[in-house]
């Protein structure tokens, strides 16, 4: 792997959680100068050239000069994306990707062929608090990917968050239903602890508020103690209390089987998009 001072980063596709990734990475990881971002969308490269960032609407040479290539299209245009880069991908070149849904095994096939794959690829999934660098992100690296190589794409990676590696493809999708999915779930529960502040006569902003701060707060305690997770909740109910009261209709609705079922659902759902994105690798030179 080139020295940092080396390494130029091209985004292709810089949307949303592009630009989340990007701007963690710039000014730690790299400067604007070793970045170029190739999308089509004028916005899109507008918000990217006001970073001091190189943009352009298509891939040419200038993507032969990266070493890392982040792929971050969305599924269903990543097949057609890839074959428009595919020219100029170098034996050298590692490929991050943050498409959700492409399997790693597939991707390989079209960056290479079904014959020769090419499996210096790492396949990633983050999740929308990078936007805040508070982002967790689950990784899977082929056979392919050096250790200097993974080393470099963990600290790209941990400019947004944290970073968890797993070993294989349905790992990747239980982190996909676990993290990738999880702040809706968040969400959804916010929403309802602020409905439920205001029916018991809280205004909304006060409900806000203090479900806002719970929540975080919570999770801060979490991530800082040393005691188990299920050690805190007992920590804070009291026999005959009223969070034991609130708990025993959690448990009355089996809270726990409804949370493991939408998991269990997400993670289904990845597979099956998967499977749906899956196509044929391109042929390659020699066919």
């Amino acid at each position: 792997m080139a020295d940092p001072s080396t390494v130029r980063v091209a985004f292709i596709g810089g949307g949303n959680m592009a630009q989340a990734l990007g701007k963690g990475m710039l000014g730690q990881q790299c400067s604007a100068q070793q970045m170029l971002v190739i999308d089509p969308s004028e916005s899109a490269q507008a918000a990217w050239q006001s970073f001091g960032v190189s943009t352009q609407a298509q891939p040419d040479g200038a993507l032969s000069a990266c070493n890392i290539w982040f792929l971050a299209v969305k599924p269903q245009l990543l097949a057609d994306v890839v074959a428009q880069c595919r020219p100029y991908l170098q034996a050298n070149t590692l490929v991050i990707s943050v498409a959700a849904g492409i399997r790693a095994l597939d991707l390989s096939h079209w960056l290479g062929s079904a014959q020769q794959p090419f499996t210096r690829l790492i396949r990633c999934m983050p999740n929308t608090p990078a936007f805040v660098r508070q982002g967790v992100t689950g990784m899977l690296a082929l056979s392919g990917v050096q250790a200097e190589e993974r080393a470099r794409a963990q600290q790209l990676l941990e400019s947004v968050g944290a970073v968890v590696w797993v070993d294989h493809e349905q790992a990747l999708d239980a982190v996909t239903a676990l993290s990738g999915s999880g702040p809706a779930y968040v969400f959804l529960f916010l929403e309802s602890l602020i409905a439920g502040g205001v029916a018991l006569g809280l205004t909304e902003a006060q409900a806000q508020q203090l479900a806002l701060q719970t929540v975080s707060g919570a999770a801060a305690l979490a991530q800082q103690a040393t005691e188990p997770i299920a050690q805190l909740r007992k920590n804070v109910t009291s026999e005959g209390g009223t969070t034991a009261a609130a708990l025993a209709v959690f448990e009355q609705h089996d809270f726990r089987h409804l949370v493991a079922q939408a998991l269990a659902a997400a993670a289904q759902r990845a597979d099956e998009l998967a499977t749906e994105f899956a196509q044929p690798a391109p042929p390659s030179a020699a066919d």
